[in-house]
């Protein structure tokens, strides 16, 4: 059986992440067990436009909830938009209540 590349393995777990949540490259690197990796997550971030099925990639953010990947969806406002009609608000490209909201793929999901 062919292994899962790690951008197959991010994908997966960002489509868990339910509408109205948010997480992190970071949370996501350390649950795949590439704790230094976030960067990685965010390169795999850029490429997922084309996976199918979709992945939500407007649901993955910095650590302190900015919409710094917010550049690679067409449009600088796309992003905000997609949480928005999420119910996510957003102010001066942050997620407000990130904390609240914050889905961690450590406690949300069991290994």
């Amino acid at each position: 059986m062919e292994e899962m590349s790690f951008y197959d393995q991010v994908y997966q777990v960002v489509r868990l992440i339910p509408v109205g949540r948010v997480s992190s490259y970071g949370s996501i690197a350390s649950y795949l067990g590439t704790k230094g990796s976030a960067r990685m997550v965010g390169y795999a971030m850029n490429n997922a436009s084309s996976a199918i099925p979709p992945v939500p990639a407007h649901r993955v953010l910095n650590r302190n909830g900015m919409l710094t990947g917010k550049f690679h969806f067409g449009s600088p406002v796309m992003m905000q938009q997609l949480l928005e009609n999420e119910g996510v608000k957003v102010v001066n490209d942050r997620v407000q209540d990130f904390k609240s909201i914050f889905w961690d793929p450590a406690i949300e999901l069991e290994l």
